[in-house]
């Protein structure tokens, strides 16, 4: 009986080449601190030697971690892009399944992304992770129809991000407790509750909660 033949060689293009190194960073990165991932962990993930490595990424270690940290930050971006149909909590409930999917599946290099402090950390980098939060303040603007929001719902839809943020962090830290359901569910009930809280000073905010519950 003849062997089956082996699959032929094929060579990668550069694009190709790349994605598959920052597949194997990201992969790195998600369960450990940037800190602790070297060039060599990324070119042994990705089965390939240092050297081509530094082909592709000739500014090392910092030029990696910032692509791989673009490549999250678009991935986290989409997390918000939901089609504007139907009413809007459950909307924001499925971004926010989204959203907590990528941060258990990222786990601790979700943690060092956010938290910053890593060696790696730069100007550069700390703006990926703020373009990420104004992307996804402008995303729930749009789904709330607004498109000239005033300081303070504006305000309070940055202020609720950065308690998603905070709160999937503490999420992580406390062994992924609550159930990711309940965590969802309490966020989407936090956002009401601040949205109610400023319409008390807003009277555009207030008109948007008035339309939240005739949406219900």
């Amino acid at each position: 009986m003849t062997p089956p033949a082996a699959p032929a060689y094929r060579r990668l293009s550069v694009e190709e080449r790349r994605s598959q190194l920052l597949e194997a960073a990201l992969g790195l990165f998600a369960h450990r601190a940037p800190e602790d991932v070297s060039l060599d962990d990324v070119a042994e993930a990705a089965g390939v030697s240092r050297p081509l490595v530094y082909r592709y990424f000739p500014g090392g270690k910092q030029q990696l971690y910032e692509a791989a940290l673009r490549s999250a930050a678009d991935e986290l971006q989409q997390c918000f892009d939901e089609a504007r149909v139907g009413p809007l909590l459950p909307r924001l409930a499925r971004a926010l399944d989204r959203y907590l999917a990528f941060v258990d599946q990222h786990d601790a290099g979700f943690s060092a992304l956010l938290q910053g402090g890593s060696v790696v950390e730069t100007s550069r980098t700390t703006a990926i992770v703020d373009g990420v939060r104004r992307a996804a303040a402008e995303h729930i603007l749009s789904h709330l129809g607004v498109t000239d929001p005033g300081l303070l719902l504006r305000m309070t839809v940055r202020m609720w991000i950065t308690a998603v943020e905070a709160a999937s962090l503490i999420w992580l830290d406390e062994d992924k407790r609550p159930p990711v359901d309940e965590l969802r569910d309490w966020l989407v009930e936090q956002f009401v509750a601040v949205l109610s809280v400023t319409a008390d000073r807003d009277p555009q905010t207030a008109a948007l909660v008035r339309a939240l519950a005739d949406d219900v």
